[in-house]
């Protein structure tokens, strides 16, 4: 889809749909809505009226052929009250729009923009549309189940010249960001048998490739050597083989330490021995989001050229119940030296990253975070609205709280007290993998800290996160991609620690 920047009067504008934005409103006072009743004989004051449209949240109304006005129709959409508009607002106007059956028949769109001098209402105008636009058609096989939306351009449009330059600049940070949001959900669409560990690695090295990333894929044997009993153990159940997949960005002076993401990249998890329901097992072919987010954040760095050093290490292993699986008893030695007895084999997510968070010593990080689909106890604690997460650097915490707001990713800081700790104790082992019922997100957690090292870190739980069940304005049915646009926007603003 091609980008295209302008400014002048919405008169001017040629495109099939020239689409403008509005806060909720009783009357017509606004200048650019006077101009468009006029245009309309009184239509758009007949509709406000009515009620038929008042500028709330997502409201469209349609204008065509408006005298004086050379874009074929004029969409009005509404973002809610004034007092309550922020970036997500546009996000979710756009996203409205992208997937009206009316709007994705055209060819051209232009988005106006009047009074949002802030650059990121451009950026999330972008997101929402590309975003909201998102189909999974790989797999259908009748042409007309394969229809895409026809839309090659959109305009962006700005009323004064001045604001051109800045706007053009923050759409394309949103359709990059976007594009990178939709190959993480790709990913995490991509049937199991269609992205084993091997093809994830393969898939990496592609895009590495296509980025200038340097891409090093750690097989089988090479694990063993890096004593990762973690990924070891999961990946024993399975006839698939291990990868850990490690990308590089360079894009600040060599000697500056980079920050490292971790993602966890389970292909899929069956349990284990420990074996899910059969309800809904077919979700977890997506446990593997995490991984997916994080090599989409590298990739979106590296094409917004932040002046950052990253690294994603991604441990990737299937988990299946078999004659050769782990079990639950058994007692296996981690990277950093601590043994760990198995109380659950579904458990297995911290392990591949407790092995991850102490390989990602070697880079002498100045900070480490880690997103994965981890615990389902994440449910009971913020349900479907956010994410928790757990740091160790209240500036770490803090900003990535300060790139939620922006992005409308969602996350809350929880605490990691001794009492997590203490439940992670074994008395056979150094530590065991699960601790029950209690507090399973905030256990988990502490197990993962045990294993990181003199390092700032933060963990992100997307359990519920990863996958929406009925459809939202710019987030379609299906995996959601969550993290993608947090952790950009949390680099692009990266403040040192």
């Amino acid at each position: 889809m091609q980008f295209e920047y302008s400014s002048g009067k919405p008169q001017n504008i040629i495109a099939d749909a020239l689409v403008m934005f509005t806060p909720q409103l009783s009357s017509i006072t606004d200048r650019k809505l006077k101009e468009l009743d006029q245009a309309t004989d009184g239509a758009l004051g007949f509709l406000t009226k009515s009620e038929d449209f008042a500028g709330k949240q997502n409201q469209i109304a349609a204008f065509y052929k408006p005298a004086g006005y050379k874009a074929d129709r004029v969409m009005l959409v509404g973002l809610g009250e004034k007092k309550n508009l922020n970036y997500d607002s546009i996000r979710k106007a756009t996203g409205t729009l992208s997937h009206k059956d009316s709007v994705s028949r055209l060819n051209s769109i232009a988005f106006y923009f009047d009074t949002f001098n802030d650059e990121k209402y451009f950026q999330a105008a972008a997101e929402g549309f590309l975003l909201g636009g998102f189909k999974m058609l790989e797999y259908k096989s009748k042409p007309e189940d394969k229809d895409q939306s026809r839309i090659k351009k959109i305009i962006f449009v700005v009323s004064e010249k001045k604001h051109l330059q800045k706007m053009k600049k923050a759409a394309e940070m949103g359709r990059i960001i976007s594009e990178g949001q939709n190959l993480a959900r790709r990913l995490s669409f991509t049937p199991a048998n269609d992205l084993t560990p091997t093809d994830l690695a393969a898939k990496a090295q592609e895009l590495a490739k296509a980025n200038k990333l340097k891409c090093t894929i750690l097989d089988r044997d090479a694990i063993k050597k890096e004593r990762m009993g973690g990924i070891l153990a999961v990946a024993q159940g399975s006839a698939e083989q291990p990868k850990f997949i490690i990308l590089e960005y360079k894009g600040a002076a060599a000697k500056r330490p980079p920050i490292v993401l971790v993602g966890k990249g389970v292909t899929f998890d069956a349990g284990g021995i420990s074996i899910k329901p059969a309800a809904d097992m077919h979700e977890m072919k997506g446990d593997m989001t995490g991984a997916a987010v994080m090599l989409a954040v590298i990739i979106c760095a590296a094409q917004l050229k932040l002046p950052l050093n990253l690294v994603t290490l991604i441990p990737s292993a299937e988990n299946m119940p078999s004659s050769t699986a782990y079990k639950p008893g058994d007692v296996i030695k981690l990277r950093k030296g601590l043994t760990v007895e198995i109380i659950n084999t579904d458990a297995e997510g911290r392990l591949l990253l407790a092995d991850a968070l102490d390989y990602a010593n070697n880079y002498n990080p100045e900070a480490v975070i880690d997103i994965a689909t981890l615990t389902g106890g994440a449910l009971y604690i913020l349900g479907y609205a956010g994410a928790p997460i757990v740091a160790n650097n209240k500036k770490l915490a803090d900003s990535i709280r300060r790139a939620a707001n922006i992005s409308a990713e969602r996350v809350w800081e929880m605490p990691l007290w001794d009492d997590f700790r203490q439940a992670m104790k074994s008395p056979i082992a150094d530590l065991w993998n699960s601790g029950g019922r209690a507090a399973p997100t905030l256990t988990a957690s502490a197990f993962l800290e045990s294993f990181i090292g003199d390092y700032n870190w933060a963990h992100i739980d997307i359990a519920y996160m990863d996958l929406e069940k009925s459809g939202q304005p710019y987030i379609p049915k299906g995996p959601t991609g969550f993290g993608v646009r947090l952790l950009v926007e949390l680099l692009a603003d990266w403040r040192k620690l």
